[in-house]
């Protein structure tokens, strides 16, 4: 008896993912649950475990290929005697298996690139919706979707090409720099690789989001005096009742957090027509890995106290450094904060985290001389950038948020009391 070993549902908008590398190779030994196999997604790494015990007795789907959800990923055979070497004739059959299952992935690759940016509506077309709009030259947003959440179906393409819905004037395409050649000398000493999965969405999401929004960034600086000082008398005793480190992510979150409150429009998106309003805090932290920048997300930070959001801050970065994050780590948030201090950076402009309309910029902490009360003092002293979206966030509302963080850090009691 064998055991298919298949790609699971990834999570909402997730159809397709890369083969990153099987732990295993043909004739090794399984325990059930075992991780098997790496898969490259556009928002996370997740490993595949073993379904049942036995031997890995095929492998469908290479390194390196592109498999859509529910792909044949390779065959589990039972007890030792599976291991014995293939016939050619199943070798080659293998090879067709994975040359059709690429082929299918290439397919439906295709069909996504037309379906427009999927952040302008909750589910993206469904895979023969999509083929039909890009056959038709249609976005996705000239048809009105039926599906659930507004998902758009083959009938909804079918109905709009038979009113005679026409296709959008295309936008001109972008120039395309071509890359010079190298010097023989010089190309025998480059390495070229890949782009993974993550880094192409990385890029591909940031160009969009200077391309889509209206992207502006204040500045600020805040004394970070009191903070320190608070952190210093009790990082000992908080470590030891919490069991975890007093740092400064969760005094920027909860400021986040309470500016958040204030000034709604930094925790909303633009939807279409609707400005759509998060009445709930979902801070995504940026976190940067071996394999780039992911954000993972700290859920209803807004009503947690600032030793669960320093638990769960610890939490989603070591599963991101492990790569063992889930989708669910990764979905919902609603404002980002990125810690470029860490790398020593002391100013920058992050860029939006799209859909959100707003990031804040954290850097790194240095003494300088600042006047107080007419005197100069040496302050540990934190630049702080907010980027945000002018669309939505009016420039009063942008540096009155960065105004409200540099008020509750520099004064931290203000946390407490709400003020």
């Amino acid at each position: 008896m064998t055991t298919e070993i298949r790609v699971p549902t990834l999570g909402e908008s997730v159809s397709e993912a890369t083969i990153g590398r099987w732990y295993k190779k043909v004739g090794d030994a399984i325990a059930v649950d075992e991780p098997l196999v790496e898969l490259e997604t556009d928002k996370v790494t997740v490993e595949i475990p073993a379904p049942a015990a036995g031997v890995l007795q095929e492998i469908v789907a290479k390194e390196g290929d592109t498999v859509g959800v529910s792909a044949l990923l390779g065959m589990i055979g039972e007890g030792a005697g599976a291991a014995a070497a293939k016939p050619a004739a199943v070798a080659q059959a293998a090879g067709a298996a994975g040359a059709s299952t690429t082929a299918e992935a290439a397919e439906k690759t295709a069909d996504i690139a037309g379906e427009g940016p999927v952040e302008t509506r909750n589910r993206p077309p469904a895979p023969s919706a999509a083929k039909l709009l890009a056959e038709n030259n249609l976005a996705a947003g000239q048809v009105s979707g039926s599906g659930k959440d507004g998902q758009v179906l083959k009938g909804d393409v079918l109905a709009a090409v038979a009113r005679g819905t026409t296709a959008a004037p295309a936008p001109a395409p972008a120039p395309q720099v071509a890359r010079a050649p190298s010097a023989p000398a010089d190309e025998v000493r480059e390495e070229r690789v890949k782009m993974t999965r993550l880094r192409q969405t990385i890029a591909r999401r940031l160009k969009d989001a200077q391309q889509t929004a209206a992207m502006l960034t204040t500045f600020n600086e805040v004394d970070m005096t009191a903070v320190m000082e608070l952190r210093k008398k009790y990082k000992d005793l908080f470590e030891k009742k919490h069991g975890v480190k007093l740092g400064f992510m969760g005094f920027f979150t909860k400021a986040a957090c309470h500016a958040l409150k204030e000034i709604p429009a930094v925790n909303a998106e633009i939807d279409g027509t609707d400005l759509v309003y998060k009445n709930y805090c979902h801070v995504g932290v940026a976190v940067g890995t071996d394999k780039g920048l992911v954000v993972p997300v700290v859920r209803d930070a807004d009503q947690m106290s600032i030793a669960e959001i320093e638990k769960e801050i610890g939490r989603l970065g070591a599963a991101a450094r492990d790569g063992k994050l889930s989708m669910a780590d990764m979905q919902g948030g609603t404002f980002t904060i990125s810690n470029g201090g860490v790398y020593g950076s002391l100013m920058s402009t992050p860029i939006l985290n799209a859909p959100q309309s707003g990031i804040l910029g954290m850097h790194k902490i240095q003494e300088r001389p600042m006047v107080v009360g007419g005197q100069i003092v040496i302050r540990p002293m934190m630049y702080l950038a907010l980027s945000y979206d002018h669309r939505i966030v009016d420039g009063k509302e942008a540096v009155t948020f960065l105004v409200r963080i540099k008020d509750v850090l520099e004064d931290p009691e203000r946390l407490v009391l709400d003020l």
